[in-house]
Formats: structure tokens, sequence, C-alpha cells
């Protein structure tokens, strides 16, 4: 669900609409120029008896109003206006929304309380919260509310591009976990192809190459091929170019998106319990596919290349083996010490296929390790890149619109840990620093171009009875993409 810009302040369909009203809690009974004498004179009364503070998230239904436009109107604590944090303003909308959901078909939210720079990660939530994976459902569950605005007082030029950009992002990230949600026996490497396709039917601005088995082993791809190799479902490299500012020849960002469709560990196969979520390995190609979407939502005027590594990592007779040698792209060998470590195998063929376009930066995008999950829980994504400045534009970014990451060390001293003694690296590092070893191993086949790596294994889904996924890092990705055109769209260009 899209949240629109309402110019007035009025009901849209019925008078029993909802009318939701953001409070300060350091102003609990100050209320909107719009609001008449008459109806403050019924609300405070109500709000002083209830005990209502408007501490973060805190509720007050109000029914029945007379001599107003709305009979219904929800009372919704912001906390402290002037110390409201992004999180703060992700847990009032998802609240707000849930509280909506069996109340009215339609709610106007009078946002003129909202700090202006909360205003996205704001809008964001509230569409995210509406969002729902049903398909495979043969009974739905009813939602009552089908519509939602954002009125703001004397809304700006700016405000309404922020509300427009916010829209381009949900749909974007709807995408991706879309994708992510999809069963493996669905969701498989043709399937992905399929849905760039699909994509780019609708947007001329795409343009979609796909690379079967047989033209990756042209290539010397054979990294990527051993992980593939033991699945029925051959593998894909899928490049999705999108051209926003007429120089196809410009350097283009590069977003490379690990896309295990399912991961049983191959040989190294995994324990039973919680395998299920490993439909989920396929998070980072599928946050590149909503971030193409979002780009043609959005008409950034910039160049941007999509590259989803998908392949199934699976056990069988044609499996690779645990100690097996293999040739990658870029001429260096590897043994293959454990083949639940093969997200950075298609990765690692994929990275040097991608330097043909002569990237401005590359960015990775991978559920690459459970260390990852260890180190920082599924708060926020790991950062990891050797360049400062590209680092603290994407933490700056992910600040932004409340999508954040933790920088990492990739530092050299740890690539002793990746020594193999029969080939020229091992695909694992030992029992220590996992997620650093990974993002090291990314590193090798990265030189000479400024990169970073996210390593999403904690963002990129819930877990548990309610597993999901929830589209991270779109919103960091577009965040960062729109702040590159807008401070040097010369180069973007």
């Amino acid at each position: 669900m899209n949240i629109t810009l309402h110019q007035a302040f009025s009901p849209v369909l019925d008078d029993q609409d909802v009318l939701v009203l953001l409070m300060d809690a350091q102003k609990p009974l100050e209320f909107p120029a719009e609001f008449p004498e008459a109806v403050q004179a019924q609300l405070k009364p109500l709000i002083e008896r209830s005990g209502f503070n408007a501490k973060v998230g805190e509720l007050l239904p109000v029914h029945q109003l007379s001599d107003f436009g709305f009979q219904q109107v929800l009372l919704v604590g912001l906390g402290n206006k002037a110390e409201m944090t992004a999180a703060q303003s992700q847990t009032v909308a998802t609240t707000l929304y849930k509280s909506l959901t069996a109340r009215a078909d339609y709610a106007l939210v009078h946002a003129g309380n909202l700090p202006t720079a909360l205003l996205e990660p704001f809008a964001l939530a509230l569409s995210n919260a509406a969002y729902n994976f049903l398909l495979y459902k043969s009974k739905k569950p009813e939602h009552k509310i089908k519509g939602m605005s954002l009125y703001l007082p004397d809304a700006s030029e700016a405000e309404q591009q922020q509300l427009a950009f916010v829209s381009a992002i949900h749909r974007g990230q709807s995408l991706a976990r879309n994708l992510a949600n999809q069963p493996a026996n669905i969701c498989h490497p043709e399937y992905m192809a399929e849905q760039a396709l699909e994509l780019a039917s609708h947007h001329p601005e795409l343009k979609v190459t796909i690379l079967t088995p047989a033209e990756m082993a042209e290539l010397g791809m054979h990294s990527f091929l051993a992980v593939a190799q033991g699945s029925e479902r051959p593998g894909r490299l899928i490049l999705i170019e999108y051209n926003g500012d007429g120089a196809p020849d410009a350097a283009p960002y590069v977003l490379v998106g690990k896309g295990i469709t399912f991961d049983t560990g191959g040989i190294s196969i995994k324990p039973a319990a919680g395998m299920d979520e490993m439909k989920f390995d396929m998070s980072g190609a599928a946050s590149v596919m909503g971030v193409m979407q979002s780009l043609c939502a959005a008409k950034l005027p910039i160049r941007v290349v999509g590259a989803l590594a998908c392949a199934e990592n699976m056990p069988s007779g044609h499996a690779t083996r645990p100690g097996d040698i293999v040739t990658s792209m870029s001429g260096q060998t590897i043994e293959i010490l454990n083949t639940d470590a093969e997200g950075r195998l298609v990765l690692c063929d994929t990275l040097t296929y991608i330097q043909r376009y002569e990237p401005r930066l590359i960015i990775d995008i991978a559920t690459l390790t459970g260390a990852c999950i260890v180190a920082l829980g599924k708060v926020v994504s790991g950062l990891f890149s050797p360049d400062d400045a590209l680092a603290q534009e994407l933490i700056d970014a992910g600040q932004h619109i409340h999508d954040r990451v933790w920088r990492m060390p990739v530092w050299e001293d740890y690539q002793e840990l990746l020594d193999s003694p029969v080939a020229d690296i091992g695909n694992i590092g030992g029992p220590t620093a996992g997620s650093v070893t990974a993002a090291c191993f990314l590193a090798r086949f990265t030189k000479g171009y400024r990169w970073a790596h996210l390593d999403i294994a904690g963002t990129s889904h819930i877990s548990g009875a309610n597993k999901g996924a929830t589209g991270r890092p779109v919103p960091l990705l577009m965040q960062f993409l729109r702040q590159q055109a807008i401070s040097s769209p010369a180069s973007a260009a």
C-alpha cells in the first residue's frame, strides 16, 4: 500500500473514516489549528481521564465525536518530538497501522507534528506495515484498511518528492520480499531469470542479459559452476542494466547479489532444523532486482548494473566435495574446504565478470555468513570495505533511511587465515572471524576497484513462526544511489 499526500484536511470517503493524530508528549493537549474549539473541548477531558501521555506508540481511540468530519479519531504518541529517532518513527508507524486494520477502510494521518527529517522512514514503515505474502493461503485474512494518506499542513514540493521517492522504494522492497518469500520449488535460478525479463518488459530503460552454464564454462567461471553442479536446476548469471541518464557508455554503479535459491549446504549439509529458511539465501539477488524496480519508479538519473548470481546448492552424485580444487574466472585456484561456504564461490566469479563494465564502484549484497548474525544480530547489516569514503557514504545513507549498517574490518591481517597448502586460497578461514574472512576472500577479486560488501545474513529476513523477507537493504541502496545522483550528477551520467 502506497501512502499518498492529501492536500485537504477532510474525510475522503465518509464519516466512518479514521483521523490519526500524532501527539507530542511535551504538549499532549495541544491540537492543530484545523481542530475546532468544540472538538478540542470534547477531546481534552478524555485525554486527561485516560492518562494518555503520548509515549512512543501509545494509542488512544476516540469515537462518536460531534461537530467534526471524522467520528473516529486515533491519537498516537510520538514521545518527545524534539528527541524522536528514526527507529521510534518506525515503531509509531507500525503500531498505528496494526491498530487501524480493523477500524476503517480509510485513514488520514495528520502528520503536522512529525519532524521533517523523519518523514521518509515513517512513511516507508507505514507502507511496509501493509505488506503481506498470502499467495499460497487458501483462506486469506481480511484487513479492513484499504487506503491511507498523510496530511502535511502547507506541504512543500520537497516533501511531495520525498513521498514519491518512498513510494519507489516501497515498490522495489515489496518485489524483493515477494521473490525471497517464494518457496524454493517455485523460485529457482531459471525463475529469477524469468522475473528479470518480466520486469524489463515493463521498463524500456532496462536491458537483461542471461548467461547459461555453457556460456559461463566458456568464460572459465568454474567456481560459480562448482556450486550449481549438484543441482538439477542449472545456474544463471543475470545482468540487468538500468540506463536512467541517457549515457549508455558511462561507468556504471554495479550491484552484485548472491542468489542461492536454496542452500542445503551441499555435501557439508546443514542441520535439518531451520533449513526451510534457506530459501532466503537468495535475498541479496532479490534486493538487487528490487533496486532495479525502484530505480525505474524513481527515475533516478544514474547508470546502474545489477548482477544476480543465481544457483541452487544441493547434495548429489554430481555435487562438489570438500577438498576439491576449482579455478575461478580470475585464474586464482580455490580449495573448497566446506561446500556450505558457497556464496563466495558464485560471487567471486561474478565480481570478476562485471569488471568488463569498468564500474565506478561495486557493492555486493549477500546473506553470506552466520558469523555476521553472531556479531551483529538482526538489527544492522555488516559493512566491509577498504574504502573509507565509500563506507561512510553507505553509513550515512543507512542512517538517513533507517536501514543501517555497521562497519567491520577487512584488513590484510586476516588474509593469511585463507591460505591453502594446495591452492591459491581456501574458501573458509577457520573457526574465528568468519564474516571477516569471507569478506577478505571477496576482496581478492575486487582489487583495483572501489568496493563494498554488505553481509545481510541477519537483516534479510525474520526467522521463526512469523518468518518472512524484509526486503533490506533496498532502502539503503536506493538512498545511496539517490545521493550519488544528487552529489555528482555529472559523474553519475
